[in-house]
């Protein structure tokens, strides 16, 4: 069974809600880039939220700066808005390859450590 559109837009702005407390303990917390990125996805969600809530039926995409394009369709302040949350595009996927290959990379590490460590 589908959603209506406001219960749709509620579910994604109340997700966006939970991951601006994320970025938030992770800002106070010193995890600046981590933070930006939760901070596209907060933004990606609350927009992709307005535009659930306007009705549509698929929204897709990532980019905070298009889901803007496409959100001021319905409203105009959207694009006043685009400017100021395009930057937040550069956070999301080359962060996100960065992480996986840091995490990647210390996983390595650990385990080149603990076999020199069992097999030496």
């Amino acid at each position: 069974m589908r959603r209506d559109a406001r219960t749709e837009g509620l579910r994604w702005l109340e997700q966006a809600e939970a991951d601006r407390e994320g970025a938030r303990l992770l800002f106070e917390g010193g995890s600046y880039h981590l933070a930006c990125f939760v901070a596209q996805q907060v933004t990606e969600k609350a927009i992709t939220a307005f535009i659930y809530a306007q009705g549509e039926e698929f929204v897709l995409g990532h980019s905070v700066e298009v889901l803007c394009r496409l959100a001021a369709t319905f409203d105009p302040d959207f694009e006043t808005l685009r400017a100021a949350v395009a930057p937040l595009d550069g956070y999301y996927r080359p962060l996100a390859t960065l992480t996986v290959c840091r995490i990647a990379f210390r996983l390595a590490s650990i385990r080149v450590s603990w076999r020199r460590r069992h097999y030496a």
